[in-house]
Formats: structure tokens, sequence, C-alpha cells
């Protein structure tokens, strides 16, 4: 994996990072609204690509700071990728059954046994995402976000998530006023995600709402200019 790590030079972006890992042998294994996955040629391993992601910087976080409770996946490394975009690579996980995942998740959040830490530190984290993340969303309950680890360990998963819906609204509505709000820089392939779950979003679609946050750009841009 460090090779493949090196392999992706500063700056790059979602497209070169997927490219990356392919011509390593990983190989597809899933998507979502947000983002990829590719597994590892040995089945150890996958790896999480997202063109935009915002929230990702606090799902690192908190893997990392959960980590020593044995309840978030084992992350072996996370880079921000130009645009906006996001990569973890983490350890392969399976699905529990749903009932698992429910008295799981009602555990985290409740904060009673046996998450009682994890609950702790999910708050802490998801706290700093709300403060300084427009649009970020309430802590995501979807029982697919817990997962047994390859030593059959519960584990939660994505529970930190942008409310895309008014995200995406207010970037179609206004986006003058969302530009203001989210620099180029962070959200340059916003239009890019797979939406694997709830599209397919038309192409047309697409491209509308890019020119019109190109546009948007450029006009603010025009007016920050020294006249």
């Amino acid at each position: 994996m460090d090779d493949i790590l090196a392999a992706i030079p500063a700056g790059a972006d979602h497209h070169q990072a997927d490219r990356a890992f392919r011509s390593a042998g990983w190989t597809p294994c899933g998507a979502g609204d947000w983002a990829i996955a590719l597994r590892s040629p040995d089945g150890h391993l996958v790896a999480r690509i997202s063109p935009f992601d915002p929230t990702g910087p606090y799902t690192a976080a908190l893997y990392r700071a959960a980590a020593h409770t044995g309840q978030v996946p084992r992350l072996h490394a996370h880079r921000r990728l130009a645009g906006g975009g996001d990569l973890q690579v983490m350890e392969w996980l399976a699905p529990a059954s749903e009932r698992e995942a429910a008295d799981f998740l009602r555990a985290v959040s409740d904060g009673t046994a046996p998450a009682e830490e994890l609950s702790r530190i999910v708050r802490e984290v998801h706290a700093q995402a709300v403060a300084n993340l427009p649009w970020c969303g309430p802590l995501d309950e979807n029982p697919a976000n817990v997962m047994r680890g390859d030593d059959d360990r519960l584990v939660v998963t994505d529970l930190f998530y942008a409310d895309g819906p008014a995200l995406y609204a207010q970037a179609a509505a206004d986006p003058e006023a969302f530009v203001a709000r989210m620099p180029e820089e962070g959200r340059r392939f916003m239009t890019e995600i797979p939406l694997a779950t709830s599209g397919p979003w038309p192409d047309t679609e697409r491209e509308a709402l890019r020119a019109a946050l190109v546009e948007a750009d450029r006009r603010g841009s025009r007016r920050r200019a020294p006249s």
C-alpha cells in the first residue's frame, strides 16, 4: 500500500488516486452516494475514494481517536484530495446483521454498554464537524453503517455526512451564496459523486450545476479584484 500512496502526487485528485490503486490490482467492490470502494488483491484492505466529501477528515479523526475501543475500522491511511475529495484506506469489513447493527447503534446513541467510550468520542468529533462545516448532518443511524471487522468485532462507519439535499439545493438555487460559503478548492468535483444509492443524476443536470458554479466563482472573483 505504501508504494501506491507514494505514487499519488501531492495535489492529486480522485481520478489520479483511483488510477493508482487500480493499476496496482485493486478492484471495485462497491459504491455509495459519495464514494466508490476498491479492494486490495489480498482482500484485507479497502480504499474508499470520494470526489467530494467534506466530512472525510472528521471520519478519519474519529477512526484515529476511537482506535483503542476496537469499535471503528482500522485506518491505514487518510489523504485529502484536490477539489474536495477524500481517500481512506482501511481494513476490509463484512456486513453485520440488521438486529446487531440496530442494537449497537442504540448503544452508541445512548452512551451505554458496550459503546460508552465510543459514544463520547463520536459526540466530540461530531460537534467539531457541526461547528466547522456548512451543511453537516446529524449522526447517520443507518444500520448499514455497522459492520464486522476481520476479527468479527462490530465497528461503526460513516456516521458523519453532509446534508446532501440541502447542500445541492442551495448550490442550484443560489450559486453565488453557495460559493461564498464553500470555496472552490473544497467542492470542485462535487458534481462527480457516484450517487449510486440515491441516483441516477442526469448528466445534463450535473453539467448545468457545474457551469452555474463556475460562473458564480467568476463573478465573485471579478467583484473581489482590485479596481
